[in-house]
């Protein structure tokens, strides 16, 4: 009998002993139960821990309490940051045109009593040499315009006559001139067919393509006066 007492004892001191493994051997069930718990901060409690350990939930002017102050400033905020002087935008002020150099100023009638000009347009970063009642056939495209529309050209990188001539740097001041063209319409070139096969294929794949081109007519190009180009604004131009 004593004997059978003492090894009940040894045994269960051997067994009390014994450290657990560290938390990454165990199970899911265990590492989880093993975790410190957070139920007084969730607002859920834990499935997996013991109904005794569960807390007594806060009381109810504690719950209520808080959410008042938050809600209170998030409110007042606003309002102070709309009337907060630096906070409000500042609208832009017109800019004042840019003055004519002298040089311009003594040449550019000179240029204007020419009988003839001809100007050097840009349209989609390609040059034309234009003068009024030329056709040009541009090699794209244009989108969003159709039969009849008047363009502006005001992107120009000389201007000139047989006697003189104007450049910019790289482009002239678009107050200077106005070239305007009307689009006469929309030409098609005939249907091309183009056969494209690979060594040791026998596929051959034909590819078609057809493309249009945009068709503009210069109506008007003029060079402004000195005293039109002071008086009237960019804007005003457009």
């Amino acid at each position: 009998m004593i004997n059978c007492t003492l090894r009940r004892a040894a045994v269960e001191t051997q067994w009390q002993t014994v450290a657990l493994p560290p938390t990454f051997l165990l199970p899911l069930r265990a590492r989880i139960s093993t975790s410190p718990s957070f139920i007084e901060s969730s607002p859920h409690p834990n499935p997996f821990q013991p109904a005794q350990h569960a807390t007594k939930p806060p009381s109810s002017t504690h719950a209520f309490s808080q959410p008042q102050s938050s809600v209170s400033w998030s409110a007042s905020q606003p309002h102070s940051l709309a009337n907060s002087p630096e906070q409000q935008p500042s609208s832009p002020s017109p800019a004042a045109p840019i003055p004519l150099s002298p040089t311009v100023r003594e040449l550019l009638p000179l240029l204007r009593v020419q009988p003839s000009h001809y100007i050097t347009a840009h349209i989609h970063a390609r040059p034309y040499l234009l003068t009024a009642g030329d056709t040009v056939r541009l090699p794209f495209h244009m989108p969003k315009v159709k039969a009849g529309d008047v363009l502006r050209l005001n992107r120009a990188s000389s201007i000139g006559s047989r006697d003189y001539t104007m450049r910019g740097a790289p482009y002239l001041d678009e107050r200077l001139f106005e070239c305007r063209a009307t689009v006469v319409g929309v030409e098609a070139e005939p249907m091309r067919f183009l056969e494209k096969t690979k060594r040791r294929n026998r596929k051959v794949k034909t590819v078609k393509s057809k493309h249009r081109f945009t068709v503009l007519k210069v109506k008007e190009l003029k060079i402004r006066s000195v005293e039109e180009v002071e008086g009237v604004d960019v804007a005003d131009s457009l």
